[in-house]
């Protein structure tokens, strides 16, 4: 008893004594306390002890309801004579202190904010500042993050007040943005990521780079109060790299990074899901950026956009469709144009990252040594670690999660001695790669993505760029002839989709809706004129692929004379997005969020479905369950039941049906009797009209059943045939019933 007393005292004393290297104080999501009605509040607005209980209390990002934030604040009565300034006040607890802090924030139009009464950033506006000072305009609309680093002694060691006021740049003004972030770092804190690699159903790498060298640990448990298993390494380094391993499927894990003396980030955003078990039909959340390390505003939005979007849910993969960092990638263009504006949300800290490579990221190396930074920071399955067959080159591999198979392929680098490229499809290793690792994919879903599309008439023209072109005419031909349902790309700087084609490999002039379109719905299936989900089999032949171009993640551009293609159904220039995929059992839904919000276009695929079933029962079976093929709304026929799943009492003969809400899909289930030979039968429940029924049995068959009109029902029992009370033949039916052995 002495020992363990003893032991928890010393653990407690050494939990205690760890400082934090670096902690999230403030976070985006966080309650203020505000106040929006258009007063003049002076100046004691911005002291500690300043009496804020009677102002609102909501959580950020705050605005005018451009959809983009959590709370809504007021602008007044009159749309044309708006509030000027918006107040916001935060009491934090500091238990340590730190050598600085990093403050991060957004604001529509300028903004000033003040430690315990003392201002300490501004943008936006002049001195002096009174509550009807107008601002200058923000000209990235309040999307991007500005970032200062501020001592450590502006803060104490206790509580502290943090005032925050925005203001507009005129009375007319459209919105109004506000969203802050607080970090507190000692001497040793983390400057890029963390970031997930390699996420599998047992394992997970977690990646960082920190500001000087140091020693690895990770922490980490299902528990966020009990991390108590660790992996470290003792061997100072500033990039760093750690495997956790023998983890347990679809779980949760939470983790903070420390070395060998302190922990130098965590927060409550730290945390990761392993993959379920290859094969799982389990609902996957996919996040697909291309082109989008641009530094730009529309990064920022489109980001935003996205994660506002989603909500809490958690994004299981994030797809990187190439040009991740502009404009050569260099790891310096990585660090500031995709680390940075990426690292302090929670996608990177949660979501393992899959990447291709675009030539933007070939610019910092030749196309044939792969050693560019693309290649250093990322850490990809080449050996076949997550499923498919070794590529063992770095620029394409492929992986499993859930039910979904997917295959990053390189469109620039060059391989062998001979420069063979993706579209040399006689002689490239990646093609031999790819035919195999094709043949061998047993998932119900596949989906390629690569860096330079096949259809596009945006930034770039896939009739006179010869990568495009070529790819189009040699690479499409092996992924229809195999099960392939998706193929997304990034490079032109647009969004363009084409529906559920196969067999166009020429030129756009040549493209015929008649003949290379499977489907002429749009998919979009929200109940619009033509647009049910497209439908696939499981099994080839192949009906179609659909091509998406989701390049402009970093920046919407320029098009070509001739945009749209003739063989997209819907295409964007105007807005930055990013793609959103929702894979469940069977089906596949993706939608592209416009950095507005919105969800511009949208399709579905299903496969498997519209099933005429045959069920075969035992006689006299009292309960039986029917389930849909998709995943959905159900109508069942003269049912109010709503769910996948109808239980009934099953009709021998009857058919049953059940729909969409939309009309688009439909399955029957006929009832049928187990024709097997068996001793003794004895019929109880009501065969239905127009149906069949032989009933054979070495023994004896009873019924009491009724038989209704039209049936053909035929008894054989090698002793006994006993109708019993109840039994009853309907007009217009036939009956027969005979003594006879029943052979199986």
């Amino acid at each position: 008893m002495k020992k363990s007393i003893l032991k928890s005292l010393i653990f407690f004393f050494v939990s205690i004594t760890i400082t934090l290297a670096q902690s999230t104080i403030v976070t985006s999501g966080d309650t203020w306390k505000y106040l929006d009605n258009g007063s003049d509040q002076g100046t004691n607005w911005r002291n500690v002890g300043f009496n804020d209980a009677a102002w609102s209390t909501g959580n950020s990002e705050f605005g005018y309801g451009e959809s983009d934030e959590a709370t809504v604040v007021s602008f007044g009565g009159n749309p044309n004579s708006k509030h000027i300034t918006t107040y916001f006040r935060k009491v934090i607890t500091l238990s340590s202190a730190y050598s600085s802090f990093i403050l991060r924030g957004k604001r529509d139009d300028g903004v000033a904010i003040y430690f315990n009464g003392v201002q300490i950033f501004k943008d936006g506006l002049s001195d002096p500042i009174l509550y009807n000072t107008l601002a200058t305009n923000a000209l990235d609309d309040g999307q991007v993050w500005l970032s200062a680093t501020l001592p450590g002694n502006i803060l104490q060691v206790g509580q502290n007040t943090i005032a925050v006021e925005i203001h507009q740049a005129a009375i007319n003004s459209s919105d109004i943005s506000f969203d802050f972030e607080l970090i507190g770092q000692n001497s040793t804190f983390i400057s890029r990521g963390p970031y997930l690699q390699m996420g599998t159903s047992n394992s997970m790498q977690i990646r960082y780079r920190t500001n000087v060298a140091t020693t690895s640990k990770i922490n980490y448990g299902t528990d966020p109060n009990n991390l108590y298993t660790q992996v470290s390494d003792n061997v100072s380094k500033s990039e760093h790299l750690v495997d956790l391993s023998n983890l347990i499927p679809n779980t949760k894990y939470y983790y903070n990074i420390a070395n060998s003396t302190e922990i130098i980030q965590s927060s409550a955003q730290h945390f990761f899901y392993t993959a379920p078990s290859i094969g799982t039909e389990k609902k996957t959340k996919v996040w697909v950026t291309g082109d989008c390390g641009t530094g730009t505003s529309t990064q920022a939005n489109v980001k935003n956009a996205f994660l506002n979007y989603v909500g809490n849910n958690y994004i299981d993969l994030w797809l990187l469709l190439g040009d991740n960092a502009y404009s050569s990638g260099y790891d310096y263009e990585y660090q500031t144009l995709f680390f940075e504006p990426y690292q302090n949300s929670r996608t990177m800290k949660q979501t393992p990252i899959f990447p291709a490579p675009g030539n933007h990221d070939y610019y910092s190396s030749s196309q044939a040594s792969r050693s560019g930074a693309y290649f250093q920071n990322f850490t990809l399955p080449i050996n076949g670690e997550i499923g498919g067959p070794p590529s063992y080159n770095e620029g394409y591999y492929s992986y499993n999660y859930a039910n979904i198979h997917f295959i990053s392929l390189d469109s620039y680098g060059t391989e062998t001695a001979s420069l063979y490229r993706l579209s040399d499809t006689l002689n490239s290793p990646q093609i031999a790669w790819l035919k195999a690792d094709l043949a061998t994919n047993t998932q119900k879903w596949t989906i390629v993505y690569w860096h330079h599309p096949p259809y596009t008439m945006g930034s770039h023209n896939s009739d006179t760029e010869s990568e495009l072109r070529y790819i189009r005419e040699k690479v499409l031909p092996i992924l229809e002839r195999n099960n392939v349902d998706l193929v997304l790309c990034g490079h032109s700087h647009n969004y363009e989709r084409t529906r559920l084609i196969k067999g166009h490999y020429g030129l756009e002039s040549t493209f015929s809706a008649n003949t290379h379109n499977q489907s002429s719905s749009s998919a979009r299936y929200d109940g619009t004129s033509d647009s049910c989900p497209y439908i696939k089999s499981s099994t080839l032949p192949n009906k179609g692929i659909v091509y998406v171009v989701a390049g402009s993640s970093g920046w919407p551009s320029s098009t070509q004379v001739n945009y749209p293609h003739d063989a997209t159904i819907y295409s964007n220039s105007e807005t930055g997005g990013s793609i959103y995929l929702e894979i469940e059992g069977n089906r596949l839904d993706s939608k592209w969020i416009s950095e507005n919000g919105t969800v511009a276009d949208q399709f579905t695929i299903m496969k498997d479905v519209n099933k005429n079933n045959e069920v075969v029962i035992m006689p006299n079976t009292t309960s039986l369950s029917l389930q849909a093929s998709w995943v959905g709304d159900f109508i069942w026929q003269n049912s109010s039941i709503t769910s996948r799943t109808l239980t009934i009492n099953p009709v021998i003969g009857q058919r049953y049906f059940v729909e969409d809400t939309r009309q688009c899909l439909k399955d029957t289930f006929l009832i049928k009797v187990n024709p097997n030979c068996v001793n003794n039968y004895q019929l109880t429940n009501v065969v239905g009209g127009n149906s069949s029924l032989n009933l054979n049995a070495n023994q004896a068959v009873s019924a009491s059943s009724i038989l209704q009109n039209g049936t053909r029902v035929n008894f054989s029992a090698g002793k006994s045939i006993l109708l019993e009370n109840g039994f009853q033949a309907s007009n217009g039916g036939v009956f027969k019933a005979e003594i006879k052995n029943c052979v199986n």
